[in-house]
């Protein structure tokens, strides 16, 4: 393992390497987390229907703080991830490992910034509001589109570049994966823009986002199994 603290003899000291794990273990956590939280509110919220409404919205209504906890939360984890990330690819592991964890903090924070800004209500969500989109977007609305764009960005650029990571290594299934996460979540994100907002586009973006938290988290299972391993 390289980028971390060491002992004397040169091996890294018991405290970091656990500290190094569990910050891996945070991103393993991540994504499930999300997911689970997310299809338990598609179950509860009254007038809540994901072939309409993307769960930006949830965050809306008495019951909104969960969804802005579950942003919060999952993004800081994601965050963590990427710190332990960095300090097993260390310098040494060359631009891949430099901005493959960058790009991971970047969609994590992206991700705790969605929970300070909320998205707008909208299509009858929360009960209550008017059908269709809404008039006008307020300040808050358009910051949640912005850092939800970044953030989205950025998981992209993270999957090809941990693609050519594992191309490299010869990891050809991991490469593979890791690819295919990256390329379907960019189209069913694009989806919503070429298609304004079709039912099955939403459904594809809820797929697509679910996608890259599964990829997030096995991926980081794999490193929290083989940390020297690329």
């Amino acid at each position: 393992m390289t980028g971390t603290a060491t002992t004397p003899a040169g091996t890294p000291s018991r405290g970091v390497v656990g500290s190094t794990r569990t910050l891996l273990t945070c991103g393993v956590l991540a994504g499930p987390l999300y997911i689970v939280v997310v299809l338990l509110q598609m179950s509860t919220r009254d007038g809540f229907d994901i072939t309409r409404h993307p769960a930006s919205l949830l965050s809306n209504g008495t019951l909104g703080w969960i969804q802005i906890a579950n942003f919060a939360v999952s993004g800081l984890l994601l965050v963590a991830y990427a710190i332990g990330l960095r300090r097993v690819l260390g310098p040494a592991a060359g631009r891949g490992g430099v901005w493959g964890p960058r790009l991971v903090g970047v969609f994590g924070a992206g991700m705790v910034a969605a929970a300070v800004f909320s998205a707008d209500p909208a299509d009858g969500f929360p009960p209550g509001t008017p059908p269709g989109l809404p008039t006008s977007v307020t300040w808050s609305g358009m910051l949640h589109f912005l850092v939800a764009g970044i953030a989205f960005l950025a998981v992209v650029a993270a999957c090809f570049v941990f693609a050519r990571r594992f191309a490299r290594a010869g990891r050809r299934g991991w490469a593979v994966f890791s690819t295919a996460t990256g390329a379907l979540f960019l189209a069913g994100w694009m989806s919503i823009f070429a298609l304004a907002g079709a039912r099955p586009a939403n459904v594809a973006f809820a797929v697509a986002i679910g996608l890259v938290l599964v990829w997030t988290s096995l991926t980081a299972g794999r490193r929290l199994r083989r940390p020297g391993e690329e």
